[in-house]
């Protein structure tokens, strides 16, 4: 297959995903007083990767577009593994988190398997924490007090630390949002 074919057949899976990722978080809603459409969340990992951190690989990008499927809807890994292959669908299963366990052990399990998992998932990872950074900064979830949002920025870091080496880029970006909510929280004091 030539670059051209390639580059066209890149594209049209990126497509078929962010299509396929809309179909399935079409009834969910972000957590801000705007209810913002789900879809906007995945929509801007793949354009952080894309455009800021300059990933070209069309199997993290539609793992950036799904990394949410398994884990919040009723998309199976099998399912992720037919329609996308078995490259994307770990990394989405590597990025989820088992929802049978509670909220506090969900997110000790993420701290610990953030420097275990793949190159590629751990791209993800980044850019989800990023762009749930950017979200808390700009839309925060209603009801969230000052102390909640702390937490996570704290929560987010010790994730962030086990990723480090990654994406020099990408790891700027966090640790300028980091600094900025630092900052603006020392201020506020």
């Amino acid at each position: 297959m030539d670059a051209r074919k390639s580059r066209t057949s890149d594209l049209c899976t990126v497509l078929r995903a962010t299509q396929f990722a809309a179909a399935k978080h079409k009834m969910q809603r972000r957590c801000d007083a705007d209810a913002t459409p789900y879809i906007n969340h995945p929509i801007s990992l793949a354009d952080l990767l894309v455009n800021e951190a300059m990933v070209e690989d069309p199997v993290v990008i539609c793992a950036a577009l799904l990394h949410d499927t398994v884990e919040d809807t009723e998309t199976t890994f099998e399912e992720l593994a037919i329609v996308f292959g078995h490259e994307v669908a770990m990394i989405v299963l590597e990025v989820s988190d088992d929802k049978t366990l509670a909220k506090a052990e969900r997110k000790r399990l993420q701290i610990e398997h953030a420097p275990t998992i793949s190159p590629r998932a751990k791209l993800v990872k980044l850019a989800d924490k990023i762009c749930n950074l950017r979200d808390i900064e700009r839309m925060p979830p209603v009801g969230w007090s000052a102390q909640r949002k702390d937490e996570y920025f704290a929560w987010a870091v010790q994730v962030v630390a086990g990723l480090r080496g990654t994406h020099a880029g990408l790891e700027e970006i966090f640790d300028a949002i980091v600094r900025r909510w630092t900052d603006r929280r020392r201020s506020d004091e």
